[in-house]
This record gives structure tokens, C-alpha cells and sequence, in this order.
């Protein structure tokens, strides 16, 4: 199976946006620089901040780089930086990893998926508008949910909570331990994993 080539983790830029939580994608890639030694340069002609995943830490490297991006397009015109740095370096929609919110799992629950829909996330909807397909992989950062559909734009656009926030900490913890799978291609053992740890999240709750 195709191995992750790029990761792109969704927000919005600017010191307004960076504790809302329609940021967890750049806190997620944010994480991941810091515990890899990463580093991120703003790179015009991919419209965002994109660097090399940093391996000198690793047991083992892969085979491809492993590109990561942050949008600098906002949310809406995600698909844009995306799909720029995907065919300038000829990665398949099926190597590429997007990490955004998700208002349909609860506050600190992480999940893997491939394909689908948008769910109205205008980040996924842009992406697939710009890549022509659906077929990449997502993980799927819980924020929880307002309650009421009229209520969600305000809801993203905030920070959570201290709580809120321990939790989706927590689950960037767990979500990034499966990274070396996700590289690897060993996709269904990634699954398990995070999973198996998300039930058991919600079950000590």
C-alpha cells in the first residue's frame, strides 16, 4: 500500500485563528515539528509554510521524503496549497495525509480515515474540489460539538476549554505514535491502534 508522502494539517493563519479550534490540524503539525526537530519555511509557490520531515531521530527512514504543510490560504482555499506542493513533487492523493477538526467525535478523540465525504468541513471540501478525488487519508481530530448546526461557525472560531484542550493534547499524543506506521503503509495496524485507544479513552470517561 502507498505510504504517506505529505502531511498537511488545516487551519486558518494569523494570531486570531491560532487557539480557535478549527486549528487542531496546524497544532497537530506544530507537535510534530517540535518532537521531530522539524522545520517549516514559507514557501510561496506552495502558498504556506512546507519543509522535509526531519528523520535523524528515527529507527528507520523511509524510502520518499515526507513533506509537511501548513496553508497559508485559510481554510476555505486549502485545496489550493495542496494541490500545489502534490503535483510539484508527483504525490498520489492516496499518500497524502490531511489532519483537521472534527465536530462528529468527541473532545480528544482521534480516528483514521480514507475517503468520504466533507461532512461540511470547507477545508476537505476544498481539497477534494482541488485534487479531484476524495481518496486521501484523513485523521480526524474530535473538538466535540456545539450542540445546534446554527451555532458551529462561532464554536470553531473559539478556543476550548483548559479541559478541552488537555484532551486534544492528549490525543496528538496518540495520534502521532502511529506516524511511523502511517509512513510504513501499515495503515490497518494504525487503525487498531488508535482506535483501540480512542474506545478506551471514552470508556475511562
Amino acid at each position: 500500500m502507498q505510504a504517506i508522502q505529505l502531511i498537511v494539517g488545516l487551519g486558518n493563519p494569523g494570531n486570531e485563528y491560532s487557539k480557535t479550534r478549527h486549528n487542531a490540524g496546524f497544532w497537530w503539525v506544530d507537535l510534530l515539528c517540535a518532537q521531530s526537530n522539524s522545520r517549516l519555511n514559507q514557501e510561496s509557490k506552495f502558498f504556506g509554510q512546507a519543509g522535509k520531515l526531519n528523520f535523524s531521530s528515527a529507527t528507520s527512514k523511509p524510502s520518499q521524503d515526507v513533506w509537511l504543510l501548513k496553508p497559508d490560504t485559510f481554510m476555505n482555499a486549502s485545496g489550493r496549497a495542496v494541490s500545489a506542493l502534490a503535483k510539484f513533487y508527483k504525490i498520489p492523493p492516496q499518500a497524502i495525509l490531511v489532519i483537521h477538526d472534527e465536530l462528529d467525535l468527541p473532545v480528544g478523540v482521534s480516528k483514521l480515515k480514507k475517503g468520504g465525504g466533507h461532512g461540511g468541513h470547507n477545508g476537505l471540501r476544498d481539497i477534494i474540489a482541488a485534487l479531484g478525488t476524495p481518496d486521501f487519508w484523513r485523521l480526524r481530530m474530535g473538538i466535540g460539538h456545539p450542540g445546534k448546526s446554527e451555532e458551529v461557525v462561532n464554536f470553531v472560531l473559539r478556543a476550548p476549554s483548559l479541559n478541552e484542550m488537555n484532551a486534544i493534547e492528549s490525543s496528538m499524543d496518540q495520534s502521532l505514535l502511529v506516524l511511523p506506521l502511517l509512513l510504513q503503509g501499515d495503515f490497518e495496524q494504525a487503525m487498531l491502534r488508535l482506535h483501540t485507544d480512542a474506545k478506551a479513552n471514552l470508556s475511562n470517561k
